[in-house]
């Protein structure tokens, strides 16, 4: 018998309401409250099972970074290496630098 991994939000109205929280970008903690009163034993076993479902949940996490925000990231890896080869060139002896232009 194959066990089904894909958790359906529809099944709970306390996991629809959590699914940014449980299927997001984000590392969610689950405390789980139960009680060792057989009065409160059907209840215990709903949030036990509600516990074992949300625990099964997968994320597939993305990186959530604008076109403007990944060129602007690029741009600046650019000028701190022209930085670095900059620094270089200056600490060059003068005829060295005869080598380096093409």
């Amino acid at each position: 018998s194959s066990t089904s991994r894909h958790v359906n939000y529809r099944d709970s109205l306390l996991s629809w309401l959590l699914k940014d929280a449980l299927g997001g970008n984000s590392q969610t903690i689950m405390i789980a409250a139960i009680s060792p009163s057989a009065m409160q034993y059907d209840e215990t076993l709903r949030t036990l099972r509600y516990a074992d479902r949300a625990k099964k949940i997968q994320n597939h996490p993305i990186v959530n970074e604008s076109n403007t925000s990944s060129v602007i990231r690029e741009l600046r890896e650019e000028v701190l290496s022209l930085h670095q080869q900059m620094a270089t060139l200056l600490t060059c002896p003068a005829e060295d630098l005869q080598s380096l232009i093409p």
